[in-house]
């Protein structure tokens, strides 16, 4: 990619220089037309190369088309500074919510870990029995 720009740049180099060498005659670069000018008094007028008319009339369009696009897009920066301020806005909300709900309780959680009013709590029951329940054994294989 830096090959290419550098490629770039040099044959517009090139060009501009040959622009310039086949335009060094030198013109007049009026401000006003012909008539007008008398009635501002004084001279309205220079004289400059050819080529740096045209380059100067390049530089001048460039400036206005940025400026021109400046101008075009304010909206949308503008739009932009708004959604960031809004983002910025949802992200604190949701900061705080997350803070005050750090460990939310359920209310069917917290009615089932409550004690009871008795006072004692029952020891935990065991979840299996070391034999099996009547009824749940496989039966014996058949012998041959």
């Amino acid at each position: 990619m830096r090959f290419i720009r550098l490629f770039f740049v040099i044959v517009l180099a090139i060009v501009l220089i040959g622009i310039a060498l086949a335009n060094r005659q030198d013109v007049t670069l009026n401000a006003f037309p012909a008539n007008f000018g008398q009635y501002l008094e004084g001279s309205w007028s220079i004289q400059l190369p050819l080529f740096l008319v045209i380059f100067l009339a390049i530089a001048f369009g460039v400036v206005i088309g940025f400026i021109w696009e400046y101008l075009r897009e304010a909206h949308i920066r503008r739009q932009s500074r708004q959604r960031a301020t809004h983002v910025a806005q949802l992200e604190r909300e949701v900061s705080t919510l997350r803070d005050s709900h750090a460990a939310p309780r359920d209310e069917v959680l917290a009615i089932v870990d409550r004690p009871k009013a008795g006072g004692a709590v029952n020891p935990p029951r065991p979840i299996a029995s070391p034999s099996p329940a009547p009824g749940t054994t496989l039966p014996a294989p058949n012998a041959r």
